[in-house]
Formats: structure tokens, sequence, C-alpha cells
């Protein structure tokens, strides 16, 4: 599974790690698509309107989704 950010006017895939997944109990199984809407509330902070974007928490830019594989 990958993320979809972008950072400095660029699209960027990053692999999601164990050390992104820390912190996370999954107590049923889950498709990709649930695990990244739990990444996106574990690893961002929403900003209202007129922004209306999700901020990555280590500043690495604004999360767009994710990839399945």
């Amino acid at each position: 599974m990958e993320l979809i950010l972008l950072s400095d006017e660029l699209y960027q895939l990053v692999t999601v790690t164990k050390e992104m997944m820390e912190g996370i109990s999954l107590l049923e199984k889950v498709d990709c698509f649930d695990l990244c809407d739990i990444l996106r509330l574990h690893l961002t902070t929403y900003h209202e309107p007129p922004f209306n974007a999700h901020v990555m928490n280590d500043g690495s830019g604004h999360f767009y989704g994710c990839i399945c594989k």
C-alpha cells in the first residue's frame, strides 16, 4: 500500500511502513480502503474550509489517498 501525497506541487507515492502503523491496533480484518481511512485519521490533521485539506502531521505534504496493491 502506498499513500498519495502532494508536496511542493508534486504528487508522490510513499510506501506505508511499520513505523507509520505504530500505535494502530486492528481488532478485525480490514480491507485496503478501510486501512487507508484509518491511516488518514492517524497520520493527518484536517484543516477546515477554505483549505479543506488533510495535512500530514510530520509536515511531508497533503494527503490525497492510497493505492492498494
